[in-house]
């Protein structure tokens, strides 16, 4: 009888439901330590990452001043992106020069005076001018009666063929009446009203929201707008949803006390700047930066029985910056040894060299440390190596009492190598939580669900650290701001949400934002987990179904294809000939990761498909969410991968050395060693437990 492959605290390592070769295998227990399985990163030419020798800190005299990075957000802790605008004094809603350095004085000489009308006189006729005034008064009178804003409505300038005259008319249409916006056809300039603005004179005085407008309008990467102060928490929060969700890719907010108060109920003021990429946009001037270059660091990263992104998270706030400055290959096993080669952009060697000693206090080791000319991308590497033990190796419940445990080994060895695994994904796609896991998450993020998929990811597991009683409270609770003071530090994943939860709100925007400020390769990964997860179920059925040959409507990789044409071009769907004439082989079959650029088999697999995405609520499903600024387009998936270099030994008594593996233990009574060494190398995204699991044959 079959026995199941466990980790040493007893859970199943296993989301696979069907075997390749026919043998009997063996039971075992992996991951008894990190040291028991170590994860080597293949570089695309071929050299495992650990094997530089190089321990200088190379690249490090090259340039010892900082990158001049004026364009990116360069902040320790995300609480201290407005440190240096402090509070504000008691004043109307009014836009300051030069930054924060003339937010205290904002009504002063430093404000500009708006709403400039002769400038508009000077660019139109009379009779045009006169008319876009009258137009200008109904669309007033509409928003003040709130009867609507017109929307529908367009009023003509005339046509004018120069563009620069267009673009002064633009600016000062949008000055004089900043409830009106303007747009080009042609060379035709229409009128229209700015729903934006009805929208906050809601919220606010209608002076307030039309200097407001202007100062958008102006796009001055030096000034800020501030609003009155407001005693309401609650309006001040739906002032900021407003914002955020019609000007969010534009400018950001923040609240600040105001200083002088009559000691009563706490007023404070929200301030507006622009986005840094925004305001300077994709150009870069000398005067700003005479070279701009960024600079990129590439170093190997050691760690241990730690996450990946809970590893760069501890990198970014040591390094003083956000976890997207960092890019790497490919996640790593969390219960493991694992090394990978990551690059940092605006962070010089010397400097990194400088943290070596404070990150190996926490549990990091960074070495090998070099310039590199660019950032990594997921996927840009050959592979990765493996070398693993297991224990209390044995045979499997009633299995052949005569026969020997070294031949059930070596007969196991032996089929893996000549045949190859099913290439299911691996259970460190899913996450290693008992109560949610990734796909779950990643199934509600597509569906939109984005409340739901917040709660989902706040969910904690048994136990009571601190991180299950961070989550455990914001579920009970709904605190965002008390769960931020509960969340440990090193959790930045977590902590990035609860602050823009607390910003903007636990709604369906709220949460929009709080998803948003991760980076995009986190908010990714969940979508990708249950993708995968119906892959594996595809590749189940696909295997139960029609068995180990290739058939008609099977998708196969045209090997003759050219390696840069797209994925779709280089897909074959197997023809009835083509299956007659046993052209394709089991090795070429791929099965479809869903998404909107991938086509499914056109056997009963497209049905199942079809049926599977509808049970999960995704029959209408794009594969593009907008809100969360993601696309996926899917990809196409080998069925059956292939270790290479595979070896094993039994180990030595205590662990110390190996023995050679013509050494055969003793069987059942007085074995010389229960625990097995294994070693070898496979393909990117390609699972070492889903191999083990096929050597093994241990059932799900």
């Amino acid at each position: 009888m079959e026995e199941e492959l466990r980790l040493s605290d007893g859970s199943v390592s296993a989301p696979s439901t069907c075997w390749l070769n026919p043998h009997t295998g063996f039971f075992g227990t992996i991951k008894n330590s990190p040291s028991d399985f170590v994860v080597t990163e293949i570089s695309l030419c071929g050299c495992m990452v650990s094997d530089v020798h190089s321990e200088s800190c190379r690249g490090a005299e090259e340039t010892d001043q900082e990158p001049c990075v004026p364009f990116r957000k360069r902040l320790k802790k995300a609480e201290e992106i407005w440190d240096n605008v402090g509070s504000v004094e008691s004043s109307s809603g009014c836009l300051s020069l030069g930054g924060s350095e003339g937010l205290e004085d904002s009504c002063s000489e430093a404000t500009v005076k708006l709403a400039p009308g002769s400038a508009l006189d000077s660019f139109l006729d009379v009779a045009v001018a006169d008319s876009l005034e009258r137009f200008a008064r109904l669309v007033e009178a509409w928003i003040t009666q709130e009867e609507g804003d017109g929307e529908g409505t367009v009023f003509s300038l005339g046509v004018f063929p120069d563009k620069s005259h267009r673009a002064d008319i633009h600016r000062a249409v949008r000055q004089k009446y900043p409830f009106l916006k303007t747009l080009t056809i042609g060379a035709e300039i229409l009128v229209k009203p700015d729903g934006n603005y009805s929208g906050l004179s809601r919220l606010l005085s209608r002076r307030e929201a039309g200097d407001f407008l202007r100062f958008l309008d102006s796009r001055d990467k030096n000034s800020t707008f501030t609003f009155s102060p407001d005693g309401s928490k609650d309006h001040r929060k739906a002032v900021h949803h407003f914002v955020s969700k019609r000007f969010g890719k534009m400018v950001e907010a923040k609240s600040f006390p105001e200083r002088g108060g009559d000691g009563g109920h706490q007023r404070a003021a929200i301030t507006v700047r622009f986005r840094e990429r925004f305001a300077f946009g994709k150009k870069r001037s000398a005067d700003d930066c005479p070279e701009a270059p960024a600079t990129y660091t590439a170093f190997t990263l050691r760690k241990e029985n730690t996450e990946t992104l809970d590893a760069i998270g501890i990198l970014a706030a040591e390094l003083g910056v956000v976890p997207s400055d960092f890019s790497y290959a490919g996640i790593k096993d969390k219960k493991a040894v694992s090394f990978q080669t990551v690059v940092v952009k605006n962070v010089t060697p010397r400097r990194l060299d400088v943290k070596k000693a404070r990150l190996q206090s926490k549990g990091l080791k960074v070495y090998n440390i070099r310039l590199a000319p660019q950032h990594l991308r997921l996927g840009q590497l050959w592979g990765n190596h493996f070398n693993i033990v297991v224990r209390g190796v044995r045979k499997h419940q009633g299995d052949d009492p005569e026969a020997s445990l070294s031949d059930r080994v070596l007969e196991a060895i032996h089929n893996v190598k000549e045949k190859g695994f099913v290439n299911f994904y691996g259970l460190q796609r899913f996450g290693l939580g008992q109560n949610v896991q990734a796909d779950q998450i990643g199934l509600a993020l597509l569906k939109e669900h984005l409340v739901q998929a917040v709660h989902l990811f706040f969910t904690p597991e048994e136990g009571n650290n601190p991180v299950n009683k961070a989550k455990r409270h914001f579920l009970l609770t709904g605190d965002v701001k008390a769960t931020l003071a509960l969340m440990p530090d090193y959790k930045t994943r977590e902590r990035l949400m609860l602050r823009a939860l607390n910003r903007y709100g636990t709604d369906q925007e709220g949460c929009a934002q709080a998803w948003l400020s991760i980076p995009h390769s986190m908010r990714l990964l969940y979508i990708h987990s249950y993708c995968s997860k119906v892959w594996n179920q595809a590749v189940s059925y696909r295997v139960k179904t029609y068995g180990l040959r290739p058939v008609e409507g099977d998708l196969v990789i045209a090997e003759s294809a050219e390696a840069s044409s797209s994925q779709n071009d280089r897909v074959h769907v197997v023809t009835a000939e083509d299956q007659k004439a046993n052209l394709y082989s089991i090795d070429q079959i791929v099965l479809p990761m869903p998404g909107n650029s991938t086509q499914y088999p056109s056997n009963q697999l497209d049905q199942w498909y079809q049926e599977t995405l509808a049970r999960d609520g995704l029959k209408t499903c794009k594969f593009r969410l907008p809100a969360l600024h993601l696309n996926i387009p899917g990809c196409y998936r080998r069925l059956l991968a292939h270790p290479q270099h595979l070896a094993w030994q039994w180990l030595g008594d205590g662990d110390v050395a190996p023995v050679s593996r013509d050494c055969h233990p003793v069987d059942e009574c007085g074995a010389v060693s229960d625990s097995l060494s294994l070693t070898f190398s496979l393909r990117p995204s390609c699972y070492a437990t889903e191999c083990l699991r096929e050597v093994m044959k241990s059932s799900v």
